[in-house]
């Protein structure tokens, strides 16, 4: 039940990190979590050669580490699915984050409940293998057949228990992003 516990609480947290990433109204740094920058001929995570901060409400400042690193940053966003262009001033970059319109915001709706579809099956997945795994208990004579019903049950509760911190998560990115 422990190593259940814990599958379904990665599936819990991947779907925070991936809800973070997406853009509301407000700046925030991890819209920036996926950036990756080629970096001396490698793809590093973009916190890795820049600090990230939110000096106003729309704005997303990036301070590179390196200056010789301040083109590859400004390519990387550039090319990623971000929408923004970048202004840069020295070692600092600036993202200003446009206005979301009506239709955007129906359509990062549509991406949450992807995302959030995409997690329930993670968690039915982790469900399945649980049972699986008790009925070949079951079936070579380790386990009774009430002590399996019984536990097959709290798996049941358990995976409920997290499909609804699932929607209260995606529910509350929904509202966040519906929010003028």
């Amino acid at each position: 039940m422990t190593e259940l516990k814990d599958r379904m609480e990665k599936s819990v947290d991947s779907l925070k990190s991936h809800l973070a990433s997406f853009r509301t109204g407000r700046a925030n740094p991890d819209l920036l979590s996926r950036i990756m920058v080629s970096c001396y001929g490698s793809q590093v995570p973009l916190n890795q050669v820049a600090n990230v901060t939110v000096p106003d409400n729309r704005v997303l400042q990036i301070n590179v580490f390196d200056k010789n690193m301040v083109k590859d940053v400004d390519k990387a966003l550039q090319i990623s699915d971000l929408g923004m262009n970048p202004s840069v001033d020295g070692t600092t970059i600036r993202l200003r984050l446009p206005e979301l319109t009506e239709d955007r915001r129906k359509d990062l709706v549509k991406q949450v409940k992807k995302v959030l579809e995409e997690s329930k099956i993670s968690l039915r997945n982790i469900r399945r293998d649980a049972v699986d795994d008790l009925k070949k208990q079951e079936k070579a004579k380790e386990l009774q057949e009430d002590e399996s019903k019984r536990l097959q049950d709290e798996i049941q509760k358990l995976t409920d228990k997290y499909v609804s911190t699932l929607e209260s998560l995606a529910k509350d990115k929904e509202t966040e992003i519906m929010t003028l």
